[in-house]
């Protein structure tokens, strides 16, 4: 009996190696291929340079959206289509930030309305500064105390975090309510620091937003560097600012999501890859997220090229309005929950085109042991943390609806010095890492659609 048992688990271990070394062979295809022959860099240079930042209601965001039918395309899918999708509009315009100095004259700061605030129609807001480091500090002051005053919310990005994710979480909650606070105690107008890792004058844009019943006060942001001289000023005696902006919302406009697949061999089951086409309207939206979406089609060229035969339905989704009111993923969900239409898995690259880390998986526990049960499969392309219990904001939809979601996780040590900036650029993007990242995202879906 014994030796039946010892012989009976060989096999099983002879046969796990050699499906070990099967799926292993399979990953070197692909990277090979992608790292060799993959257009993720080209296609991503020229979206960034010959279309730019792509904000969704402007004419440059549905010039991508033609962009993206013809990459996807040329990938090779067997059907592509639009989503109608009503998006938010929302306008920049002209904006300008004073303060005024010690002689009696005004000097500008370099800084950036928030995504989706108010402006101030064009006329001149002005007031003294008053100066909070926390929200528990904001929290103390009175309304009399506030009331006609400019708001600094100045909360400096946790730089003790390895993973800064986490301090970007922790910092959002600023840019997120600056405005409605300063509002429910009679403040004129909010100023946050920027969510940047990075020590440097750039400010960060991003999306803010309103509570019903308050009035809609101006938000805007300062680099790290004109924090820290607002905050030394402040120290010694009242300082006054000064805002004229152009900013707001315009109504809705028809817009579309992209989407292109290629056809389950064995059922129309369907795994999703994918990333958000819109980017806030400074920079040229490179990391955020065009890469995500030149590496979601990277995917289905790659199977198509390699002619991996696969199981389930793979659809790549150029998701609409992620930055300003994530409308194209709830319109996504929407389709899919009307249709009753199956879905096994998603997963979003959002989080830039730098070296691939990890995967985070937010699913149950069956399915996250499986997946982590690959890790050794994973490690030659350096990819090993797979603990996190995040995905992406477009996929969220689908998770709701119980579908098994996760999200790629890039090295995040560079991501927050860029992001939401004019300094998110293709230059900044590295070809190879790019390119890896689309490996790993190409390699976990052959085996989501091998196994599952």
């Amino acid at each position: 009996m014994k030796k039946i048992i010892f012989l009976s688990l060989l096999m099983s271990d002879v046969a796990a190696f050699g499906q070990f070394k099967e799926d292993s062979i399979q990953f070197s295809k692909i990277s090979t291929e992608i790292l060799n022959n993959g257009k993720s860099y080209i296609e991503l240079k020229d979206l960034t340079k010959r279309i730019g930042n792509r904000l969704s209601g402007t004419e440059a965001y549905e010039k991508s959206v033609k962009w993206a039918e013809q990459k996807l395309r040329e990938a090779g899918a067997d059907k592509v289509w639009l989503q109608e999708v009503m998006i938010p509009v929302w306008v920049r315009g002209k904006e300008s930030l004073q303060i005024k100095t010690s002689d009696g004259t005004w000097k500008k700061l370099k800084m950036l309305s928030l995504g989706n605030s108010e402006g101030t129609g064009g006329k001149d807001v002005s007031g003294e500064i008053i100066m909070v480091r926390s929200l528990e500090e904001y929290d103390k002051l009175s309304p009399a105390q506030v009331k006609d005053k400019i708001v600094f919310f100045n909360y400096p990005f946790n730089q003790s975090h390895v993973q800064t994710f986490i301090s970007y979480r922790e910092a959002g909650a600023y840019r997120r309510s600056a405005a409605n606070l300063t509002a429910q105690k009679g403040g004129k107008f909010a100023i946050i620091r920027s969510l940047s890792s990075a020590f440097d004058d750039i400010p960060h844009t991003g999306n803010m937003r309103y509570d019903d019943n308050i009035a809609k006060v101006p938000a805007v942001t300062i680099g790290n560097t004109t924090a820290d001289e607002l905050e030394a000023l402040l120290k010694n005696k009242k300082v006054t600012a000064k805002l004229n902006s152009n900013c707001g919302m315009q109504g809705e406009r028809l817009s579309h999501s992209f989407i292109g697949e290629i056809t389950g061999k064995k059922d129309q089951s369907v795994i999703v890859v994918g990333g958000h086409l819109d980017s806030w309207d400074v920079g040229e939206g490179a990391h955020d997220d065009g890469a995500g979406i030149v590496q979601s089609i990277e995917v289905l060229r790659t199977f198509k090229k390699l002619g991996i035969r696969n199981n389930h339905t793979i659809r790549a989704v150029c998701f609409a309005n992620e930055e300003n009111g994530t409308k194209g993923g709830k319109q996504y969900g929407k389709t899919v929950k009307e249709s009753n239409e199956k879905h096994l898995f998603a997963i979003e690259s959002d989080a830039g085109g730098f070296s691939p880390r990890g995967i985070s998986l937010e699913m149950d526990d069956q399915n996250r042991k499986q997946i982590q049960s690959w890790v050794s499969l994973f490690l030659p392309y350096g990819v090993y943390n797979f603990e996190g219990k995040y995905s992406g904001s477009d996929i969220a939809p689908l998770h709701e609806m119980g579908v098994p979601t996760a999200e790629l996780v890039p090295d995040p040590q560079r991501y927050f010095d860029i992001h939401h900036t004019e300094e998110d650029t293709f230059e900044k993007v590295n070809r190879r890492e790019l390119l890896l990242g689309a490996a790993v995202m190409t390699q976990l879906i052959y085996m989501i659609d091998k196994n599952w």
